[in-house]
């Protein structure tokens, strides 16, 4: 019977906070050279060992004199003070100031002899050796003195401060080079699963292979939060051999090379964060490296995404488990594990901000898990915010890039209604609103005509879904391909056409003539989904051919060979044709050329772009509609099968 670990009683997420909060990540202090201390924090006090400035010193250009010479002066009665020499910054003064004397002094020269005073040049006149003082100063004035700004013994710093540019100026004078810091935690990142292959290595698809997100991400994220990630190869790999403790690349779902790896970094660093494996499947092995090499502290939070999690300790070091998904995983380290290594560095909690808006359109939910929702912001007519769900589910890696910030649901929360308030936690205080967002569907030329915008942002969910955001009210603006089948009230700022078709291998070798040829022969098509607009031409130009036939359209479509092998983006079946696994594809001129690929046309298919009729006046509109008139015969200019109109 298959060993099974199951979950039972899911920890509460306050719970698991505290957990990992009461985790030893302490990673102690070091001393770091001056210049490589921007960004530490200060792990004891600094005290002045000098007076900064260590002498008196002018604080501006004039004259230096014995102020006792000034009293009663004034423009109508300047008093006459015999000029005996120049004061420079960075040299011994030379002269001394005697009554009825002055020298000229240049802003931070040391202060003479005698002089107790600064005049400032611009209440003064120079009279051949003399110069005409036009106003009175008191002792003191224009001088700052021996030890003003900081004096010896004095606290210049105390422990905690995290070091910018204004307290390393500070130590600068002080003449410290070396400084006394926190030093960060040392956070080793394991990254689990046989399927994981290293960025810039070729995939396997066949074999389910992915790339490995998480050795990056994670890794970037332990960065952020003030800690210092070190990466843990495949044992064995040549990335290993190369640079054991930045390479990348995953550990397999093998417990005695998982052993072997998590006891290398629990040995090496204060927290080791592992990714994958943490679910009850009897593949998923990691909690029992745990268990017999350490603590299990906690197994499973009720939380979405990242119920999986683990908490324990490993040898010396503490562990956290996080789910495998990349949305999951990096989800869970902000919540729970960041805040534990940002106090493990020092640093205070960053600036959070929150913002409040109204749900886009209603969102259900009934799992019983406290949600942590990514959403997306988007500014309506009226500048007010709406709230959407940015959910493409734990295995997408950009649905928190496409996110401005997380709502928190309650776990007995079964529902979000349209136009009820919720408060979005932003990732940084810096997140802004997009300034346009666009749905719709996916093409080079509209890719072309956004990068002339200011941070656009665009989800290519195919004709059909965004023309029902569009109106739902959602969106800013709908890129429309082809018919749209319904109604929608939309203003149109723009249109072009591309060349549509099947693309075949270079040279043609099945020698395909057109739709009909994948009807009645043996080949192999690989399709887009329902919701393009390439694919309702498709099923269009299908519909023709039965109609001249006599026959139904579902039955042609059904005679063809993958017509339902449907794949997402405009690109994906050209290069589906050109891995050699199938004979023809649903795409554009422009990409089969791109890819040296052949091309069977089939139609022009028009382009629209479409503006939300409540929103014609919002600024990145009208600049979307600006960059249309002004630039879409640039855009199209190398854009094979595109035309304007």
């Amino acid at each position: 019977m298959t060993d099974r670990r199951e979950f039972h009683d899911l920890a509460d997420p306050a719970d698991a906070a505290e957990t990992i909060r009461s985790l030893d990540l302490d990673p102690g202090a070091e001393r770091v050279p001056l210049a490589d201390a921007r960004g530490r924090v200060l792990a004891e006090r600094v005290d002045a060992g000098i007076d900064v400035p260590g002498f008196d010193r002018a604080s501006m250009d004039g004259y230096a004199v014995r102020a006792a010479d000034t009293f009663g002066a004034d423009e109508a009665d300047p008093a006459p003070l015999d000029v005996v020499g120049a004061v420079h910054a960075g040299e011994a003064p030379d002269v001394v100031v005697e009554e009825g004397t002055a020298a000229e002094i240049s802003t931070g020269a040391v202060m003479p002899d005698g002089a107790d005073a600064v005049v400032m040049v611009e209440r003064t006149d120079s009279e051949g050796g003399s110069v005409l003082v036009r106003t009175a100063v008191a002792p003191g004035d224009n001088v700052m003195h021996a030890g003003a700004d900081v004096a010896a013994g004095e606290r210049a710093l105390g422990p905690g401060t995290r070091l910018t540019a204004r307290e390393v100026g500070l130590l600068s004078a002080l003449g410290v080079d070396e400084v006394p810091v926190r030093s960060r935690p040392r956070v080793g990142v394991v990254s689990t699963g046989d399927e994981l292959v290293r960025p810039g290595d070729d995939l396997n698809h066949r074999r389910g292979q992915i790339h490995d997100v998480n050795s990056y991400g994670v890794a970037a994220a332990v960065e952020e939060a003030g800690g210092e990630p070190v990466v843990y190869p495949h044992a064995g790999g040549a990335a290993a051999a190369a640079s054991p403790e930045r390479a990348s690349g995953p550990v397999g779902d093998d417990l005695d090379e998982l052993e072997r790896v998590l006891t290398r970094a629990a040995e090496e660093c204060d927290l080791v964060l592992s990714s994958g494996s943490t679910s009850a499947s009897a593949v998923d092995v990691i909690y029992r490296v745990i268990e017999d090499r350490g603590e299990l502290l906690l197994h499973g939070v009720a939380v979405k995404p990242g119920k999986p999690m683990l908490v324990g300790t490993l040898g010396g070091a503490a562990y956290v488990g996080l789910p495998g998904y990349p949305v999951s995983a990096l989800t869970i380290f902000r919540t729970f594990v960041a805040p534990a290594v940002r106090n493990a560095a020092g640093l205070p909690e960053p600036a959070t901000a929150t913002v409040e808006g109204r749900m886009a359109g209603e969102e259900r939910y009934g799992e019983g898990r406290r949600r942590l929702m990514p959403a997306g912001l988007v500014e309506d007519g009226d500048g007010d915010l709406l709230v959407y769900p940015v959910d493409k589910g734990s295995g997408a890696t950009t649905s928190l890039v496409e996110a401005d910030g997380v709502v928190e649901v309650p776990a007995d929360t079964e529902y979000l209604a349209a136009g009820e308030r919720v408060t979005v936690e932003l990732f940084s205080a810096d997140v802004r609103p997009p300034s346009l967002l666009g749905v719709g569907e996916d093409d080079p030329a509209l890719s072309r005509l956004l990068d002339r915008l200011s941070n656009p942002r665009y989800h290519a969910v195919g004709t059909r879904e965004g023309v029902r955001r569009l109106r739902d009210g959602l969106p800013d603006v709908c890129v429309v391909a082809g018919d749209p089948r319904r109604e929608v009230d939309a203003e149109p700022l723009g249109a072009w056409t591309r060349e549509w078709g099947l693309v075949v291998p270079a040279g043609n070798p099945d020698g395909v003539e057109g739709l009909a040829d994948l009807v009645d022969r043996d080949l192999r098509l690989v399709n887009r989904g329902t919701d393009s607009g390439l694919r309702s031409s498709l099923d269009d130009a299908l519909a023709a051919i039965a109609d001249e036939r006599g026959e139904r359209r579902r039955e042609l479509a059904d005679a063809v060979d993958g017509y339902d092998l449907t794949v997402r983006a405009h690109e994906s079946p050209a290069r589906t044709v050109a891995a050699g696994e199938a004979d023809a594809g649903l795409g554009l001129r422009v990409t089969a050329e791109r890819l040296g690929l052949g091309f069977v046309p089939l139609g022009d298919q028009r382009v629209q772009m479409l503006a939300n009729s409540d929103r014609t006046d919002k600024p990145g509109v009208t600049s979307l509609a600006t960059a249309i008139e002004e630039h879409l015969a640039d855009a199209l200019v190398d854009l094979a099968g595109y035309e304007a109109g």
